[in-house]
């Protein structure tokens, strides 16, 4: 119920705080003994009257990678077990994508990223990354950050807006000729927009890859997107060994996803740095590649994240069964998949100060889940639909189930 300071949630089964101290971040040891209370109330920003509870809360969901302002279907290419260099050499994946979104109108895209993020929000998650990186020139780039920030503004769900525009090569240039367009005419003009409040873009991204974005380009794109205030957390080490995570240390880089191929003196770097890992459970699923190194990253004391890399490669709306395949495929605990989408993920995108946790002076972002524990939300495969009785963000219900009220068990 709510009264004059806010929504009331009473008498939780459980109630997973994720942090209760103020933490950045969870690393393994912090990320093994996740704060749970039980039979436990808990008031959130302000709201109209709600009945109370009897279910777990948990801190709304974090998704700390995607890209759903893009159009392009391409599962059939992946399925007749083309590889993803052939696909793109071939003028396919990124590049077939791009040619759909050049020609989309605004508004088309628009109404396609909220349809997607409605879905992402009604599956827990409550703060995503929206990446642009399908224009590839600066008219289609800005255009779907003009789309991303009309959502950010209009949507019940936070935004980590990301300019991608080093997402690959544009036919007919090389990457050097790109990498001078994206330092010379993209970020200056991306600067005065940002200035100027028209566009609010919070981090920069390259694909740094074999016949993609070599290490010098990355490192120059990257470096001036950091000079303009932009947070770096890029593509590296997903299909070859770029020594992707070393840069990324270097640079100060807030984070890096994928790293598949990531080597030993990688891992420690990035350690050292506190730089986030992302892993992409749907990613090395999808692609059939060998699965990232999670749990010596866990060992070297990389804060390890996980995102859904939603995009035409990787159609997965729902957080909850990437946390299940982390558990499966990288051989995480529950407890550490949760980490890893909730404070590790927020931390990646620059927001853990806000959101990741429950916790006072947070922004109180949770979840409901109709269930006696709340490890049911990683154990359940799919169906989350009937699992998760509310969203709740900013201490406003942005999702009530309507059939909410039978009990879901082990």
């Amino acid at each position: 119920m709510a009264g004059e300071y806010g929504l009331l949630l009473e008498n939780a089964e459980q109630l997973v705080l994720v942090c209760a101290r103020r933490e950045q971040y969870l690393l393994q040891e912090g990320a093994g003994r996740l704060p749970v209370l039980r039979r436990a109330s808990l008031v959130v920003g302000r709201c109209k009257i709600l009945g109370a509870f009897q279910h777990p809360r948990i801190p709304g969901i974090e998704d700390s990678h995607l890209t759903a302002n893009c159009l392009g279907f391409l599962f059939p290419l992946k399925l007749a077990g083309a590889s993803y260099m052939e696909i793109h050499e071939a003028g396919g994946g990124i590049h077939f994508t791009v040619e759909h979104t050049r020609t989309a109108p605004e508004e088309e895209l628009l109404c396609t990223l909220r349809h997607r993020l409605e879905r992402m929000r009604l599956a827990g998650s409550t703060l995503v990354e929206c990446k642009s990186g399908y224009g590839l020139n600066l008219e289609t780039e800005l255009k779907m950050l003009r789309v991303i920030q009309r959502a950010k503004q209009s949507m019940d769900i936070g935004i980590s807006s990301t300019y991608c525009g080093a997402h690959s090569v544009p036919k007919g240039k090389t990457a050097a000729e790109a990498t001078d367009d994206i330092i010379n005419n993209h970020l200056p003009k991306l600067k005065e927009l940002k200035l100027s409040g028209e566009i609010d873009v919070d981090n920069i991204d390259v694909f740094c890859e074999k016949g993609v974005f070599d290490l010098d380009s990355t490192r120059r794109i990257l470096q001036a997107g950091k000079d303009m205030g932009l947070q770096i957390n890029f593509h590296g080490d997903e299909l070859h060994p770029m020594k992707s995570a070393e840069l990324g240390a270097e640079l100060g880089a807030r984070a890096i996803s994928h790293l598949e191929e990531v080597s030993d003196e990688g891992i420690a770097a990035m350690a050292r740095a506190k730089c986030a890992a992302v892993l992409l459970p749907t990613t090395a699923y999808m692609l059939r590649l060998k699965q990232p190194q999670a749990r010596k990253m866990l060992k070297e004391g990389v804060i390890v994240a996980l995102g859904s890399d939603f995009n035409p490669n990787a159609y997965c709306f729902s957080m909850p069964l990437v946390m299940h395949l982390a558990c499966v495929n990288m051989q995480l605990s529950m407890k550490e998949a949760l980490a890893a989408a909730t404070i590790n993920a927020a931390y990646a995108l620059g927001k853990s100060d806000t959101h990741g946790s429950i916790e006072a002076g947070k922004q109180g972002d949770v979840i409901v889940i109709n269930s006696t524990r709340w490890e049911h939300l990683i154990y359940q495969f799919g169906g989350h639909q009937s699992l998760i009785d509310y969203v709740i963000v900013k201490g406003k219900v942005v999702y009530k189930n309507e059939k909410c009220g039978i009990m879901s068990s082990y």
